[in-house]
């Protein structure tokens, strides 16, 4: 998707939103039929719903947002709206629920989609409703849908029992020129005004400062960061921060999580799956406060958000701000590593075509990267079209990522997407890469 989406004609916008609509339900679809019945009713993680939950959730938020508000049609479940509201109960609490099952999740959100896309072949794009200009609500839809499919592939991550998903691998990495890259700083456009599905908390563009500073070309790789595990850097306090350590202390952390020493040698698990360490992938499973150790460790700190996205968008040659590193073009398969296509990170220099105007490498897809910073609105904010998609995450409570992973897909994985979670969690596919402040000699003169 690119802004010329707003020059589609009305039958260009509706067969766009039902090709996006089918591409994330058959992604859905595969999540859950691989798995049995039990395997979907059970919570895997008190950290996660369930997978049914997710399933009849994505089916709910569809048939509020699309059959009753943008379609005016009568509810198809009224009676379950309470039942897969997120902000009603806990994930830890959600197993005891009277829950869907499986066979009338899945009847009901083909039932909902039928109706959704009646309601599309009816809809009458723009004018004076907000809400369907350029098919927002649909794409809106669409993005949540994707995005609890990433969250219901990290519950794929946390199961045990033999494999259930299989993907083709990633393609081969290559040496980098240079580990770092010198971005001179300027001001750019941060944010979007212009994206017809960025969601709120991208918006508005405005104008952004940043000094000079160097970072990473790539993600840190297990290999870089195994030398932080090997040579004590969970066990020596000078690394983290006073609230890195007590988690450290409180939950035990020794090495990214789904990592173990197994006859002398580091093993990860991946979806069922033992495996050497893989020491030329981005490190992944990791939380913000061993992102944060591991930089100051390694001389340097993460980058503030504001810098990775100018890292990503920012062109010096032309002064011009891009959607992406590589340009204007949307993902491809030779840019970055999303949707799950290869089901782990690609090694470091995969996707030569996906690197930024000043050779900064894999921004896009592979894994999250934590930033330093907090949640905080872009000046102008206007919560729309509900406070409970950002407006009530504003704060320190959560720390900032940016991206997407390999389980994100490309219609979410724009370069002014913005992801949040808190500094403990390790469950999601994140990463990182450092940054630091140039030398004076470092600096053009």
């Amino acid at each position: 998707m690119n802004h010329q989406l707003s020059d589609l004609t009305a039958e260009g916008l509706r067969s766009f939103v039902a090709e996006q609509l089918e591409r994330s339900r058959d992604r859905t679809v595969q999540l859950t039929d691989a798995v049995d019945t039990d395997d979907l009713i059970r919570q895997h993680s008190k950290l996660m719903s369930p997978l049914v939950w997710d399933y009849a959730h994505i089916g709910n938020q569809e048939e509020l947002w699309l059959v009753r508000d943008v379609g005016g049609r009568d509810p198809v479940r009224q009676d379950i709206d309470e039942l897969y509201d997120a902000f009603m109960h806990a994930r830890a609490d959600r197993p005891s629920l009277p829950l869907l099952s499986p066979t009338e999740t899945r009847q009901y959100v083909v039932e909902v989609r039928d109706k959704v896309l009646d309601v599309l072949d009816h809809v009458k794009f723009g004018g004076d409703r907000e809400l369907v200009d350029n098919g927002f609500a649909f794409g809106m839809i669409v993005q949540h849908e994707q995005q609890h499919d990433e969250t219901m592939l990290a519950t794929h991550q946390l199961r045990t029992g033999a494999p259930v998903l299989d993907a083709p691998g990633p393609p081969p990495g290559r040496r980098l020129a240079k580990a770092e890259v010198l971005v001179p700083g300027g001001v750019f456009e941060m944010g979007t005004s212009i994206e017809p599905w960025a969601l709120d908390n991208e918006r508005p563009a405005h104008a952004v400062h940043v000094d000079p500073y160097v970072i990473d070309t790539a993600p840190v790789s297990n290999g870089d960061y195994l030398e932080f595990v090997t040579g004590g850097g969970y066990q020596d306090p000078q690394w983290w921060s006073e609230a890195g350590w007590a988690h450290v202390q409180k939950a035990s952390l020794v090495a990214p999580r789904f990592w173990e020493r197994e006859d002398g040698h580091w093993v990860r698990t991946r979806f069922g799956h033992r495996e050497l360490l893989p020491l030329d992938e981005p490190v992944m499973h990791v939380c913000f406060y061993e992102a944060e150790a591991y930089a100051k460790w390694a001389g340097k700190r993460l980058p503030t958000e504001e810098e990775w996205e100018f890292a990503a968008r920012f062109d010096p040659a032309t002064g011009r701000t891009r959607r992406f590193p590589w340009g204007d073009e949307s993902p491809g398969p030779q840019h970055a590593n999303l949707g799950q296509r290869h089901l782990r990170p690609a090694p470091i220099g995969a996707y030569p075509a996906g690197a930024s105007p000043l050779g900064v490498e894999q921004l896009i897809g592979d894994v999250w990267e934590w930033t330093s910073s907090d949640f905080k609105p872009y000046p102008g904010f206007r919560a729309f079209p509900y406070d409970e998609y950002s407006l009530v995450f504003f704060g320190n409570d959560y720390k900032m990522l940016r991206g997407g992973s390999f389980g994100t897909d490309e219609i979410v994985a724009r370069g002014t997407f913005r992801n949040w979670d808190y500094p403990i969690r390790r469950q999601i596919f994140a990463g990182f890469r450092c940054a630091r402040t140039p030398t004076p000699e470092e600096l053009p003169r």
